[in-house]
C-alpha cells in the first residue's frame, strides 16, 4: 500500500451539468446525489484501504485550491497540485506522475476522476487491486473497461483480444469519442467496451510513454524535478504550462501505445457528464421522474427535476424533461436535447450573463 498512490483530477468545469455546475463551483464540489458528501469526497473516500491518505493527490485548477482544502481538509498542500490553466488531461495526470515519481520511482499510479459514480464499491475496489497487482511490476498501462449500454459519443471505446488473459486483456484499439455510426457499429459488434477514463500503470511505466509519444511533454516537465516538492514548484508549473499542448491522454498516448490492457469492469459506473446519466443512475418515482425539492406534480412523467427546496415548484403535463434550478439560473430541456446545454451555456457568455 506504500507505494500506492491515487491521483484524482479534480480541475473540470463540468459545462454540461450546468446550470449546477459553474465556474466558480463546479459539479464535483457539489453534493449531487444528496448522501451528505460532495463527488470529490465520495472519490476519495473510495480509496480508503487502497492506499494511505498521505499517498492522495488531487491536480485542480488554482482557483478551487481552498475548496478542495475544505473538502479534504487532511491533505497537505504538496498533496494538492494546481493548474494555472486547463490543458486537458495529458499535462495534468504528467505533473502528478513526474512530482509523484521524483518522490517515490516504485510508485503504482491510479488515476481518477472527481465526478463519477460508482454503485458497488467493493466490486470497485476489487477491481482497482486487479490492475495494481497487474501494473506493480509491468510496464503495462491499464484502463477499466464497461460493458456499453448505449452507442455514447462521449466516451471512449476499447476492442480487446477476448482470449488475451483471464482479467487483464491485451487492447487491440483504442478510439476516443466516435461519431454516432461509428459507436453504433461497436456495440451492435459486441467487441468492444467504454474506457472508464480510471487508469492505472507504475510511475515508470507512464514516464516511459510520455518519453515516447509525448517527448515535448515529458521534457517539460522533467525539468521540475528539482522543483517539485519545493517552494519553486509554483513558478515552474506556471512556466511549464504555458508550454503545454492542450490534449487528451487517450489521444496523446492510449491510441498509440502497444502495451496497453484493459480489466473488464461491473461496478455500477457513471461518469455523470450530463442531466441524462444522473438520471439514470437515480432513483425514480412511479411515474419515473427523478426528483429533489419541493414539488407538485401533475400528469409528467419519465423527467428530471432538481429545484431550490424554499421553493414550491408546480409542474404540469411534461414528458421527458430537465428542470433544473440554481442560484439564479433556471433550465427547462428535453433529456434528448441535453447535448445543447453546453451551446446554452456558450450563448449565455455571448450576451454577458454572469451566471456561467
Amino acid at each position: 500500500m506504500n507505494h500506492t498512490y491515487v491521483v484524482i483530477m479534480a480541475g473540470g468545469v463540468g459545462t454540461r451539468f450546468w446550470p449546477f455546475s459553474r465556474t466558480n463551483n463546479p459539479k464535483q464540489f457539489h453534493d449531487v446525489l444528496g448522501t451528505g458528501k460532495s463527488l470529490l469526497q465520495q472519490t476519495a473516500d473510495r480509496f480508503e484501504g487502497i492506499c494511505p491518505k498521505e499517498n492522495i493527490y488531487i491536480v485542480t485548477s488554482t482557483e478551487y485550491r481552498e475548496l478542495v482544502k475544505q473538502q479534504l481538509p487532511y491533505l497537505s498542500d504538496d498533496q494538492i497540485l494546481c493548474e494555472p490553466v486547463r490543458r486537458n488531461t495529458a499535462p495534468c495526470i504528467a505533473y502528478a506522475a513526474y512530482k509523484i515519481a521524483r518522490r517515490d520511482p516504485q510508485a503504482n499510479l491510479i488515476v481518477a476522476p472527481a465526478d463519477h459514480i460508482i454503485l458497488k464499491e467493493e466490486d470497485f475496489r476489487s477491481t482497482i487491486r486487479t490492475a495494481l497487482e497487474a501494473t506493480a511490476g509491468q510496464d503495462i498501462l491499464v484502463t477499466l473497461g464497461i460493458q456499453p449500454s448505449r452507442p455514447d459519443t462521449g466516451y471512449g471505446y476499447i476492442q480487446y483480444i477476448p482470449e488475451s488473459g483471464d482479467q487483464v486483456k491485451r487492447v487491440k484499439t483504442f478510439t476516443e469519442k466516435p461519431h454516432l455510426e461509428l459507436a453504433q457499429q461497436f456495440v451492435e459488434s459486441g467487441e468492444f467496451v467504454w474506457n472508464a477514463g480510471i487508469f492505472v500503470w507504475n510511475a515508470q511505466a507512464i514516464l516511459k510513454a510520455f518519453g515516447q509519444y509525448m517527448p515535448e511533454l515529458a521534457e517539460i516537465f522533467t525539468e521540475g524535478n528539482e522543483e517539485y516538492y519545493s517552494e519553486k514548484e509554483t513558478a515552474f508549473i506556471n512556466k511549464a504550462y504555458s508550454l503545454c499542448k492542450n490534449i487528451s491522454i487517450d489521444n496523446g498516448i492510449m491510441e498509440k501505445a502497444k502495451n496497453v490492457y484493459v480489466v473488464l469492469s461491473d461496478f455500477g459506473w457513471s461518469d455523470l457528464g450530463t442531466w441524462k446519466s444522473l438520471y439514470e443512475v437515480s432513483d425514480k418515482d412511479e411515474h419515473e421522474n427523478v426528483t429533489d425539492g419541493k414539488l407538485i406534480l401533475y400528469n409528467t412523467t419519465n423527467c428530471i427535476i432538481k429545484t431550490p427546496k424554499d421553493k414550491l415548484v408546480v409542474v404540469n403535463g411534461l414528458d421527458g424533461f430537465i428542470v433544473a434550478e440554481y442560484d439564479g439560473v433556471l433550465l427547462i430541456c428535453r433529456k434528448e436535447e441535453e447535448q445543447k446545454v453546453k451551446e446554452f451555456v456558450a450563448d449565455a457568455k455571448e450576451q454577458g450573463v454572469q451566471f456561467v
